[in-house]
């Protein structure tokens, strides 16, 4: 088999955690079983991008049980857990090109790679893999029935190209759906990411000032939870609407120069570039940690941050001290890139079962309805949606009412008041 991993002895490892991980992940169980019995992939080449993690294996089991060929590579070089990327190679004989550290050509060397099987359909998370082949690999788009999209950020992207009408097949949104976003977004990045900073720093968040950069859904899980561990939680938002809601949530809110002042811990998850600058750096008092968990690496200002810095080490796994010409110290996390994936394991299995249901089932979807979709971005379909919430609640145990008809007669008619 064609793959390239760190360590295919580390398989064992990987193999015991893919099944703990699948343990809590009972919809995508679910559709496993009807797509093993079903075969609705039956033929079809999948290409994945996405953080290559026990949760995002059992995808790629399900997608294979199913009947699809799939290749799996990594959406960010620091995501990858080595185990589990060895114990898809060799338990489950599925492709991956994935290595946790990988510098930048490795990592197009396996976008690459998995462009070369020539997918019928491509999953990314952040849109690398379909921008590559926009950009380099045009040739392949007459063979792609359509494409899923994991995140904010790639989502943005892709809608960037819709508007641009360069956009070569149709894309289901899958980070759109209720299930995905309102979910994984808020639980899972709000417990993840504080999860990777407290074990690259064994830092204290109680009692701390922790400044929160964005408050989409990310934001909003991240804030919450930095406060019910006790943090002074600071919002820095651009968005009027958003910076009103953080308030309303009693958090206080302030432009990023401000709270650059007053931050203990920075965490940016915005979507978009250069949120934390080189001034704001200068502002920062001695020992501020700063990491980011948006999609890409570009949020926090590295570049800048060296170019300001007389001298810097790695002082921990994961944290490098930048010392400053005023003499201060500031503490960057996983080279800036997304915290809760490269210093510690990402969402738990139980919220990425939700996210990757609509993965599996917009595949299934696109098989169904590609050919008669427009070139543009979809939104997962309401019945996915929706049927997913339910298994989800189903396997959690719980029970919830249902309209009666004379209740589904007030709400659809006109005619009756008070």
């Amino acid at each position: 088999m064609d793959y390239d991993v760190k360590d295919i002895n580390l398989a064992d490892k990987g193999k015991d955690r893919i099944e703990w991980a699948f343990q809590t992940m009972d919809v995508l169980y679910s559709i496993q079983k009807r797509f093993e019995k079903e075969q609705p992939l039956k033929g079809k080449t999948i290409g994945a991008c996405l953080h290559v993690t026990t949760e995002t294996a059992n995808l790629a089991i399900t997608l294979k049980k199913g009947g699809a060929d799939v290749y799996l590579c990594a959406s960010n070089p620091l995501s990858t857990q080595d185990d589990v990327a060895a114990a898809l190679v060799k338990h489950y004989d599925i492709p991956v090109y994935a290595i946790k550290g990988e510098d930048r050509d490795t990592y197009y060397s396996h976008l690459n790679a998995v462009l070369d099987k020539k997918p019928n359909i491509t999953m990314d998370d952040g849109a690398d893999l379909v921008s590559l082949l926009h950009s380099e690999r045009k040739e392949l788009a007459d063979n792609v029935i359509g494409s899923t999209e994991e995140t904010t950020t790639g989502v943005i992207r892709l809608k960037s190209m819709e508007k641009d009408n360069v956009l070569l097949f149709p894309v289901v949104a899958v980070n759109d759906a209720n299930t995905k976003h309102m979910f994984d977004n808020r639980y899972g990045t709000g417990q993840s990411t504080l999860d990777g900073i407290i074990r690259a720093t064994n830092r204290l968040i109680a009692g701390s000032v922790f400044v929160v950069a964005g408050y989409g859904w990310c934001g909003k899980g991240l804030a919450d939870r930095a406060r019910g561990m006790g943090a002074n939680v600071v919002v820095v938002e651009v968005d009027p609407l958003n910076a009103l809601e953080a308030v309303m949530d009693g958090f206080r809110v302030m432009p990023i120069a401000e709270a650059a002042r007053i931050g203990d811990f920075f965490c940016t998850v915005t979507g978009d570039m250069h949120v934390i600058r080189k001034e704001h750096f200068e502002a920062m008092k001695d020992g501020a940690i700063v990491a980011n968990s948006g999609h890409f690496d570009v949020e926090i200002d590295v570049k800048g941050l060296k170019e300001i810095a007389v001298s810097s080490k790695e002082i921990r796994e994961f944290v490098k001290e930048y010392k400053l010409a005023n003499g201060n110290n500031i503490y960057l996390l996983a080279e800036g890139r997304l915290v809760n994936l490269s210093a510690a394991e990402g969402h738990p299995s139980s919220v990425m079962d939700m996210s990757f249901a609509n993965q599996a089932l917009s595949a299934e979807y696109l098989v169904e309805n590609g050919k008669n979709l427009k070139k543009m971005v979809y939104s997962v379909p309401k019945e996915i949606d929706d049927n997913i919430a339910a298994l989800k609640l189903d396997t959690l145990g719980v029970k919830h009412d249902e309209l009666t008809q004379e209740q589904k007669e007030y709400l659809s008619s006109w005619t009756i008041g008070t």
